[in-house]
């Protein structure tokens, strides 16, 4: 009882980080799951999924009463996204788990980067119009799957900046289309892991119910505080995750 209460806490503080740097709270739990528990890098990302799936469901849920997605954009990220997620999970699963901590941390530095890049680069307004067709989303989906395969992050943290910069979208499109992505990929995703016994269930599910409860004040602080200082908060983040797993391989 002691321990589900404390990983219930863990949860909730997760999911206020997760809700303050708008990506949910895999990305965070991810590396700490391996930092401060011990855990393998595969059985880290598996577990933190089981955090992931509930927020995004509820996130498009949310999402969906407010804006419209377009279902001839959503489809062929959402389909791309599935089939490139499971085949990168089943890849991840059989990864050595020093190597796949290296990658990820790679991975962490690279979206670090991404982000750094966006923060000093003037935005374009955004097009009415994507700047590619749409079966360029099929393609966007199928690398944002493979990441999210691969990682266990989803694959919003990659489509997201992506769509905003290359395509032309505006953020809130972006966003809605990023969650499309992300439910059936991290679902799939959730699934491959626990079938390969990559999941602890015990430390997941107190997670996720943490994370659904607090993850609303991390949306109210990130509202409050201006967005250059939050995209600099999560670069230092990525940056001394990725620091400390490499210290621990």
């Amino acid at each position: 009882m002691i321990e589900f209460l404390m990983y219930l806490v863990f949860g909730a503080a997760l999911g206020t980080l997760g809700g303050l740097f708008g990506i949910g709270g895999g990305l965070i739990a991810i590396p700490l799951l391996g930092v401060l528990f011990g855990l393998d890098q595969q059985i880290a990302q598996g577990t933190a999924l089981v955090m992931v799936v509930p927020n995004v469901m509820l996130a498009l849920w949310r999402y969906q009463q407010r804006n419209r997605i377009e279902l001839r954009h959503a489809l062929p990220l959402a389909t791309m996204g599935f089939s490139f997620a499971w085949l990168g999970s089943l890849w991840a699963v059989g990864i050595d788990a020093q190597t796949m901590r290296l990658g990820f941390v790679g991975f962490l530095i690279a979206l670090s980067a991404l982000n750094l890049a966006r923060m000093f680069t003037a935005s374009a307004p955004a097009a009415s119009e994507m700047n590619y067709p749409w079966p360029w989303l099929g393609v966007l989906g199928a690398a944002s799957g493979t990441m999210g395969g691969v990682f266990g992050v989803g694959g919003a943290v990659v489509a997201t900046p992506v769509l905003t910069s290359v395509f032309g979208t505006s953020q809130v499109v972006a966003q809605g289309l990023s969650l499309a992505l992300a439910l059936p990929s991290t679902g799939v995703t959730l699934v491959t892991y626990a079938v390969h016994h990559q999941v602890d269930w015990m430390i997941g599910i107190p997670l996720a119910i943490g994370g659904l409860i607090s993850i609303s004040w991390g949306v109210k602080i990130a509202h409050a505080l201006p967005e250059r200082l939050l995209r600099g908060l999560f670069c230092g983040y990525l940056v001394c995750c990725a620091v400390t797993l490499a210290l621990k391989v």
